[in-house]
């Protein structure tokens, strides 16, 4: 984030500058994020007094007119949801010096994923080693790791594993489940902004998306593979 060190009396005015450029890119970067939290908030209120009218409308016996509303009002939230999240990454992505240890960020979020699905008695295994790290920013790290826990859980029957293993430069991180998988036919469609393998399936339909967005921006690579579960293998691979 910063050039720290001593350094001799024709080199330092190059320092100084660098750092000025770097706190001012730090402080750019912080005033976009503040923008466009302030645009979502802004938008989050209008949003639910529409969503309050839709269910004032079905109560009123105006189904159709209800669904439309609704449809609508949730198409805006996907949106908000996703281009917040890549504005966020955008700003912080690949960013030097950021390190982020892998196992608390998926401790973090197996201790929710198993109190929200805990009517099912799902078990997620972690094998994780603690010293694994990545380059980048654990919000970043988490939104990808959440989105593809919580895909795998939305889809197993009983079993989901996440690991980490380091290749080459990179930290290899795998989430598989034992569901039903998907076909390979529908991989590649499903990394689409806004598609959903099953359309009756909770979710945007962007949690892939955004993972696929995010790794870009990290210079990894994502790919969907067959689980030796029996499901669907996750594949994420990050410069460390």
């Amino acid at each position: 984030r910063r050039v720290e060190g001593a350094y001799p009396i024709e080199v330092q005015p190059l320092v100084n500058d660098l750092n000025s450029l770097l706190e001012h890119r730090e402080r750019t970067v912080r005033r976009a994020l503040a923008k466009a939290g302030d645009l979502a908030h802004g938008l989050k209120t209008p949003l639910a007094v529409l969503a309050q009218e839709a269910d004032r409308a079905d109560a009123a016996g105006q189904h159709e007119m209800a669904a439309t509303i609704g449809q609508q009002v949730e198409k805006m939230r996907r949106q908000i949801e996703f281009h917040l999240a890549h504005a966020r990454a955008a700003g912080s992505g690949n960013m030097p010096g950021a390190r982020c240890p892998v196992l608390p960020s998926v401790e973090g979020l197996t201790r929710t994923l198993l109190r929200i699905y805990a009517a099912r008695g799902l078990a997620i295994q972690v094998d994780v080693p603690p010293g694994d790290v990545i380059r980048g920013q654990q919000e970043d790290l988490e939104e990808m790791l959440g989105n593809l826990l919580d895909n795998a859980c939305k889809w197993a029957k009983s079993r989901v594993k996440i690991q980490s293993t380091q290749e080459d430069g990179a930290v290899v991180m795998t989430v598989d489940d034992d569901g039903s998988g998907l076909a390979a036919s529908m991989r590649d469609l499903v990394l689409q902004r806004g598609v959903r393998a099953d359309e009756a399936a909770p979710g945007s339909g962007l949690g892939l998306a955004i993972v696929r967005d995010l790794v870009e921006l990290y210079e990894g690579t994502f790919s969907l593979e067959d689980s030796p579960m029996g499901g669907l293998r996750a594949r994420l691979r990050l410069p460390k």
